[in-house]
């Protein structure tokens, strides 16, 4: 193993270092199965969609030519040629002077290429139909093919399947799809000092909130956690369970330990494991500089910092996407991806230049005016400036800090 130990990293260096991870494999899943799953090959269609021209509204199937310049008060007149069932191929054309009745849905006879919405027609008796709207060719038409064309990339690899993408592929006969495997994440808490959330903690003695906290996280990204006993500050006792970790898992999230001292045995720890390789240990990010990134036979292990606002900021900015980018999704570290709102920052702050700070906000929301973002300052050991943070604002490593008053970004949480 090699590393440079507390050689602090910038931030863009380290999101460089986590997508060289390379995405997980591939699998084959039911629609039922797929929602935010990210395909993992390009995805034809096998016919057109639609199959063929068909009303998008309920009303009168025309040629449009036959509308031009109809109007309230200069009104077409034309012959019903028949009517249209929703399932039926009709078995008749529309001549110059025609309409027929469509429903939505219904497929348009040769010769209309428009449809005319019931609210523009009045029935006159004895098949003749008042048109009260000017159409130009297509509308109300939704066309063959307009949705996909045979053959054609219907949906591109890297797209992640939302509700609207699963039911197009419904839609195209494709019951199942190949994603992504959703990463299956390991997380470890280690500490003498903590002791079970059920237990009652003495003085000296923590409950083990990250455990919980992170798992939560990793679900949230889509991957799946799988919680690891608790173990002491022991080398041996650490070394054993990454191995375990590692061996039923894609990665390793391990909080505690990261940090430059005595018993934080994180590193020596990764050191004592075949083919591992530390990659950061430190980034220049506040809070949770100690962050530690390594590899392991290529599988990555996270040292998170033990204290929990800094392990949950951590994940929101960098694991999460991580989990994302394991599971497929070329755009997990896009900005532009985050939820955001913009306010205007409620006082001062300072920040120190050569590092990205994520400060915590909550919003007062003003009516007619952007909402107030109030900083909510504390220690990175204390749970309630998370509590009480509506989301963040990303401080960039060149700024000293922020003026009341200025707009800033919130990233919602």
């Amino acid at each position: 193993m090699t590393h440079g130990f507390f050689e602090v990293v910038s931030t863009a260096r380290f999101r460089e270092i986590l997508t060289s991870f390379p995405p997980l494999g591939a699998e084959h899943v039911e629609l039922s199965a797929a929602h935010g799953r990210v395909l993992a090959e390009d995805v034809a269609a096998r016919e057109d969609l639609p199959l063929a021209d068909r009303s998008s509204m309920d009303g009168y199937a025309v040629r449009a030519a036959d509308t031009f310049g109809a109007s309230e008060g200069n009104p077409a007149y034309l012959e019903s040629a028949g009517s249209l069932r929703i399932d039926a191929v009709p078995d008749f054309s529309i001549q110059s002077g025609e309409c027929a009745a469509i429903t939505t849905g219904g497929i348009l006879p040769e010769g209309a290429d428009a449809v005319v919405m019931i609210e523009h027609t009045q029935e006159l008796g004895s098949g003749t139909i008042e048109i009260r709207k000017s159409l130009a060719p297509h509308d109300n038409v939704m066309l063959r093919g307009e949705d996909a064309k045979a053959g054609e990339t219907a949906l591109a690899r890297g797209t992640r399947l939302r509700a609207q993408e699963i039911g197009f592929l419904a839609a195209l006969g494709i019951d199942a799809a190949l994603v992504h495997r959703r990463p299956r994440v390991a997380v470890l808490s280690t500490g003498d000092e903590l002791v079970d959330i059920s237990a009652t903690p003495r003085v000296g003695q923590v409950r083990d909130v990250n455990t919980v906290a992170v798992c939560a996280l990793v679900a949230e990204a889509g991957a799946e956690p799988v919680a690891l006993e608790r173990v002491p500050d022991r080398l041996d006792v650490i070394v054993d369970a990454l191995r375990r970790g590692l061996a039923e898992c894609d990665m390793l999230f391990l909080s505690g330990g990261s940090s430059v001292g005595t018993r934080d045995l994180t590193v020596e720890a990764i050191g004592k494991l075949p083919n591992s390789q530390i990659l950061a240990h430190g980034v220049q990010v506040s809070p949770g500089k100690p962050t530690i990134l390594a590899s392991v036979a290529g599988k990555p292990i996270w040292g998170l910092p033990g204290q929990v606002t800094s392990a949950q900021v951590v994940m929101h900015a960098f694991g999460m996407p991580f989990l994302r980018h394991l599971a497929g999704d070329p755009a997990a570290f896009d900005p532009a991806r985050r939820p955001m709102r913009q306010a205007e920052l409620a006082r001062n702050v300072a920040s120190k230049a050569g590092r990205e700070d994520y400060l915590r906000v909550s919003l007062q929301q003003r009516p007619g005016q952007p909402p107030l973002a109030l900083p909510r300052l504390g220690k990175s050991g204390l749970l309630k400036t998370m509590l009480q943070a509506e989301g963040l604002i990303v401080m960039d490593a060149r700024l000293e800090g922020l003026k009341a008053g200025s707009l800033v970004d919130v990233w919602l949480l």
